[in-house]
């Protein structure tokens, strides 16, 4: 399952998450971004239960997007126990991204 963070939910979903969290940092507009959405949803059944996956819309949620200095997209940040451990920017193949997962996990 692939959850929706946005600046009113992302205290409550990503902050005080018992799992892990991959945050998607994209926007509608984004060619790179476009190409990894299939990723990350296959990203989201495969790890099921161990990590929480989800999107940010940059546009819509300027204040996440500055807090967490996203400066380019896509941008991946993992979160662990309220604190991002983990950042990765740009379109990867499924293995990669992955390989950063497993890292976290």
């Amino acid at each position: 399952m692939e959850y929706k963070f946005t600046t009113a939910n992302f205290e409550e979903e990503v902050l005080n998450s018992d799992l892990p969290v991959l945050v998607d940092f994209y926007a509608d507009w984004c060619g790179p971004c476009k190409m990894m959405a299939p990723i990350v949803e296959q990203m989201a059944d495969e790890y099921e239960g161990r990590l929480k996956v989800g999107k940010c819309n940059t546009d819509e949620n300027m204040p996440l997007t500055q807090k967490y200095r996203v400066s380019s997209i896509p941008t991946f940040i993992v979160f662990k126990g309220g604190e991002p451990v983990a950042t990765f920017m740009g379109a990867m193949p499924a293995d990669d991204l992955r390989d950063q997962l497993d890292a976290q996990l």
